[in-house]
């Protein structure tokens, strides 16, 4: 959890307190091969987390149509404060194309962690139930 800090102004101790409010995921305590259905305002990702801040992730129609290898760095309130290997509700999800560069995505509107990749392979085509991230 957040601890405000008298070096930062009162305007980014409430949006990071207010992150955690929202919810969202630490990548860092996030197992490899988590997956996460990230849905912003414009778009529904998937998002495969592979360690050390790198992913796979599908669901962009120009920069992500199939999976490609990114390195999430992070979610930002629209300017240049990041909160790294974070993906927090109400924030935009950052990361490293390899061909686009920086992506910045509209508002998270929702996360929803599913089973992880290996195991859904194992289901042959069995969706797993959806639960929701805090």
């Amino acid at each position: 959890m957040f601890h405000t800090s008298p070096y930062l102004s009162d305007l980014i101790n409430h949006n990071m307190v207010q992150s955690e409010i929202e919810g969202g995921v630490h990548l860092n305590l996030a197992a490899p091969d988590s997956v996460f259905e990230i849905r912003t305002q414009n778009h529904s990702y998937t998002l495969v987390h592979k360690g050390e801040g790198q992913a796979l992730i599908s669901g962009h129609p120009t920069f992500c149509p199939e999976p490609v290898l990114v390195h999430v760095l992070g979610s930002t309130w629209g300017g240049t404060m990041l909160k790294m290997r974070y993906i927090g509700r109400g924030m935009r999800l950052e990361f490293e194309h390899p061909e686009h560069r920086s992506i910045v995505t509209s508002p998270i509107l929702d996360i929803q962690e599913r089973s992880s990749a290996g195991e859904m392979s194992r289901q042959a085509g069995c969706p797993p139930a959806p639960h929701s991230i805090s």
